[in-house]
């Protein structure tokens, strides 16, 4: 059943309790007015805009749906039905506190209802960081709804019959007790740090420059708190590494947005990884529908090379890597983006 939203972008709001606190969330500014459908258990908020071929958009975390700002419009106007949700856990979509309410599978889950609700028989999925996980994991969970597949960044899990691959490089990254997904897992703790000051984790987490540049990030000593990517150490001292980018209607989004919300329900997503193997164990092993990778020149934590070797499990696969980009590649290069999945959208699927 679709509900859909009656007033405006400035009146529209959900109401959320975040550690005792009442507040509201506003849908995302430069964007369509939302409309919410029930899916999977959830009230799912989904911007969209166009007609054509089905492309949904999946952020990651922590992102919404108002982070393809850039894109849905041009993908609409390119002669496409661009629909971009507010996924489980996050703005207005909201969740259960439950985080056995959240893995892979329920998040592909939530997609696939929210189709059936509009309609949509099949769609081009397209996702980055946590939300590319759950894009490469529709084509093998629910092969049957997929046009095709844009990994951002994420790059497709290598399925575990396959030998690792020859030469890869091992990532600059020190995995330690105090990397970010194990600093995640303990209920409680990251959000006693990310919602002292909301806004300035945000001016930390969406940032340029320093653990965001592979080359700064190579520059950096091995014993320190950037080399472990222990993103909450660095998140308490008095500044900071990082340089922010984005203009301050759309940092005050994201900081109202969790402000009112939390950032519990997102969290879930890392406390649910350890169940992805269950989740796939029954998966196909091969992805079958056209595919395109896209990464970014300077992304630390997912790099390029991560992608390496996904041709032996992807019939058809394209890759494009975005230069002068850090992480937050369709926010930080939006124009090439926007070129390389319109000319990718345009040859293999209108």
């Amino acid at each position: 059943m679709q509900k859909s939203v009656l007033a405006g972008l400035g009146t529209t709001t959900l109401s959320m309790h975040s550690h005792g606190a009442s507040n509201e969330v506003r849908p995302a500014p430069m964007m369509p007015v939302p409309n919410f459908v029930e899916t999977n258990g959830i009230n799912m908020a989904v911007y969209e805009r166009g007609t054509g071929p089905a492309i949904v958009f999946c952020h990651g975390w922590p992102e919404l749906a108002f982070s393809w700002r850039d894109q849905i419009d041009a993908v609409a106007e390119a002669g496409y039905h661009a629909i971009a949700p507010d996924q489980r856990g996050f703005g207005l979509t909201g969740g259960p506190e439950d985080p056995m309410q959240y893995d892979l599978g329920i998040f592909c889950d939530d997609l696939v209802g929210m189709m059936d609700a509009k309609g949509i028989e099949k769609a081009v999925f397209c996702g980055h960081d946590w939300g590319g996980a759950v894009v490469w994991a529709m084509p093998m969970l629910h092969p049957d709804r997929c046009l095709g597949v844009i990994g951002l960044n994420t790059a497709a899990s290598r399925p575990s019959s396959l030998p690792p691959v020859e030469g890869s490089e091992p990532s600059l990254i020190i995995m330690s007790p105090r990397y970010y997904f194990a600093t995640f897992q303990q209920p409680g703790y990251a959000e006693s740090i990310l919602e002292t000051n909301v806004r300035k984790a945000f001016d930390f987490m969406l940032s340029r420059g320093g653990i965001w540049n592979t080359e700064d990030f190579a520059r950096l000593p091995e014993d320190s708190d950037e080399r472990r990517m222990d993103l909450l150490a660095m998140l308490q001292r008095d500044n900071p590494p990082g340089e922010p980018f984005m203009s301050d209607d759309v940092m005050e989004y994201f900081t109202d947005t969790y402000t009112a919300t939390g950032f519990t329900k997102g969290l879930n997503w890392y406390r649910a990884a350890g169940r992805i193997g269950n989740v796939m164990a029954g998966a196909e092993s091969r992805i079958e529908v056209p595919s395109l990778y896209i990464g970014a020149e300077n992304d630390v934590i997912l790099p390029p090379s991560s992608a390496n070797g996904m041709e032996d499990f992807i019939s058809d696969l394209e890759k494009h890597t975005v230069l002068d980009s850090g992480h937050w590649t369709q926010q930080e290069q939006p124009e090439e983006v926007n070129r390389v999945i319109i000319d990718w959208l345009n040859r293999k699927i209108a």
